[in-house]
This record gives structure tokens, C-alpha cells and sequence, in this order.
């Protein structure tokens, strides 16, 4: 196992898309873990009135990055020695960590869960303690921060081209999924070569629904183990915790998103245990949730979850 650190910069970062001809910024093996650091937003999100660190990063991003498809700024891709498509990429997220003092966040007309109900842009800067794990809001409030990143996935099928970052897709990406804090593993299903992972647009906080379409923004580093699953299937992402199951449905509509969500999960039961599929959906009906991830990004996300010691084994 080999450690590697992934700086951003413009070297490094691709904003706003995902795509399986993108050249690799580091090559590992299935075991390796990987420091990447990210930044966020653009020019137009950074502090007007100074006082705040701005890394670096993110000035030469602007600089000499174009945006293309889609607003967030990722890291990447990795390329994983082995991973072809048909296989699964384990991710351990090992640790989440600021990159910076500050957030934001902003209501765009037209965009979020009430896309008609807000005229003007609203925006935020929220100041980060990295000490007290605390942001404080326009009113004073101190918000626990729970930092996560909202963007992580692999390259889509080499046919699809480059593909916006903004829908959450079968490969990951703009998952938005407020569990997938450090300690967590997100599985991802294998689509390109390598599987080519990237990740971005990095959460301080957020509530299920990220509802007016932003969370608390901000520039995160993570650190991650990338293991390969040869003998591993999945249509769609997954997760878990140290207690629980994940289960994620995509699609414009909650309704298809729950069913997706649930079918899965009545899956993972059956494969983990010996309970028939009618028993597992017994069980979701009294004891697994169902959350709303995120309302805002066109594809809709529903993620089921279920304690872990509820399976029989």
C-alpha cells in the first residue's frame, strides 16, 4: 500500500464535467490511498472584502481552467491499475478536512427546490472554525459542520463523451449525499479504464434536500483508499457506515428514485443474508428509512437506509 498526495491546481482540475478521455493526473494500485485536495467556486463566490484565506489553487484554476458543462471545480481523475469496466471501486473515505476559512452559499432564481419563489441572488459568506467545527451563519448562529464532498464518481462510458457534473449519475458524481462524511465507503461500478475517479465540490454542511440548490460550499481535502471489486456488480451507487446500509436511487422523479432505492436495498438484504425477498421488504417497511438527497440537481436522489445488525447473518 502506497500513500500519494493529489494537489489541485490547473494541472490538475476539470470544471464542470466528467469524461473517460480525460488523462489521468496519478496512476495507483487497488489498495493505495490518495490525499486529494479540492477547490470551489467561481470568481464572482470568493469574499469581496478580503479577510479570508483564498488558496491559491482556486485563483489559478480561474485563471486557466475553463469551465465546461457544469459549475463545480473537480480534482482528478485518479487511475486505478486493473479497474475495467464491469468491476466495482471501493472508496474509502478516510478523512475530510477544510482546505480553507470559509464558505458560502446562494439562492439562484430559477434554480433549487422553489425555483419562482426567490427574486433576486442571495449570497453568503460564511465564516469556518476548523477548531470549533463551526460555521457561523448571517444571524449569528453557530452550525455544526459535517464536511463531506458533494461530487464524487468515476468517468462515464467512453461513448457518452464529457458529461456535465451536475446530475448524479450511475458512475457517481454530484451524489450530494450528506452520510458520506469520513469513515463511510462509497461503491462506485467501473465504466471506463481505470476508473478515473474525481471529486469536488466540498460540502461544510448541508440538509437532506440541499434545497436552494447550494450547501455550505467550500474547499475540503480527502483522503482516500481506492480498493478493486474484480468479482463485485453494481448498477449504481452504494454505501455504508460503520452501522449502516445505503442504498441510492436516481432519477428526475422521487417516486422512480424511491423505487430504485428500495429494490436495491431488498437486494443487499438477500445477498447478505438468507431472508427471502419478501421478508426483505417486510423489513424495510418496518425498519429501514428513506431520506431525500438532494432536490435540486434535475436527476432527484432518494437513498434508503438500514441498521446493519437488523440483517441476519
Amino acid at each position: 500500500m502506497t500513500d500519494h498526495h493529489l494537489a489541485a491546481g490547473a494541472s490538475t482540475c476539470h470544471w464542470g464535467f466528467f469524461d473517460a478521455a480525460l488523462e489521468p493526473k496519478i496512476r495507483i494500485k487497488s489498495g493505495d490511498t490518495v490525499t486529494i485536495d479540492t477547490v470551489t467556486g467561481a470568481p464572482e463566490h470568493l469574499p469581496p472584502d478580503g479577510g479570508f484565506h483564498i488558496p491559491p489553487e482556486v485563483l489559478e484554476v480561474h485563471k486557466h481552467v475553463p469551465p465546461k458543462l457544469g459549475p463545480h471545480i473537480l480534482t482528478g481523475p485518479v487511475y486505478v491499475e486493473g479497474a475495467k469496466p464491469g468491476m466495482v471501486l471501493e472508496v474509502r473515505i478516510l478523512d475530510v478536512k477544510l482546505f480553507q476559512d470559509w464558505g458560502f452559499n446562494v439562492i439562484i432564481p430559477t434554480l433549487g427546490t422553489l425555483p419562482y419563489d426567490f427574486d433576486e441572488v442571495t449570497y453568503h459568506v460564511i465564516p469556518l472554525d476548523a477548531e470549533a467545527m463551526t460555521g457561523t451563519l448571517p444571524w449569528g448562529m453557530k452550525l455544526p459542520l459535517k464536511p463531506f464532498f458533494g461530487v464524487m464518481g468515476l468517468a462515464p462510458p467512453p461513448a457518452w463523451g464529457a458529461v456535465s457534473s451536475a446530475p448524479p449519475q450511475p458512475y457517481g458524481g454530484n451524489l450530494d449525499n450528506k452520510e458520506l462524511v469520513a469513515g463511510t465507503t462509497l461503491y462506485l461500478p467501473v465504466f471506463a479504464e481505470g476508473g478515473l475517479f474525481s471529486c469536488g465540490d466540498g460540502h461544510g454542511a448541508q440538509g437532506d434536500g440541499e434545497v436552494n440548490v447550494t450547501a455550505i460550499e467550500t474547499a475540503l481535502t480527502g483522503t482516500f483508499q481506492f480498493i478493486l471489486h474484480e468479482d463485485m456488480s453494481l448498477a449504481r451507487p452504494r454505501a455504508e457506515s460503520s452501522t449502516h446500509y445505503i442504498t441510492m436511487g436516481l432519477d428526475p422523479s422521487l417516486d422512480e428514485c424511491a423505487k430504485v432505492a428500495l429494490r436495491d436495498m431488498i437486494s443487499l438484504i438477500t445477498e447478505k443474508s438468507s431472508l427471502s425477498r419478501e421478508d426483505a421488504y417486510m423489513l424495510c417497511s418496518l425498519a429501514a428509512d428513506l431520506r431525500v438527497t438532494q432536490t435540486v440537481n434535475g436527476v432527484k436522489g432518494i437513498h434508503v437506509m438500514l441498521e446493519k445488525s437488523l440483517i441476519p447473518t
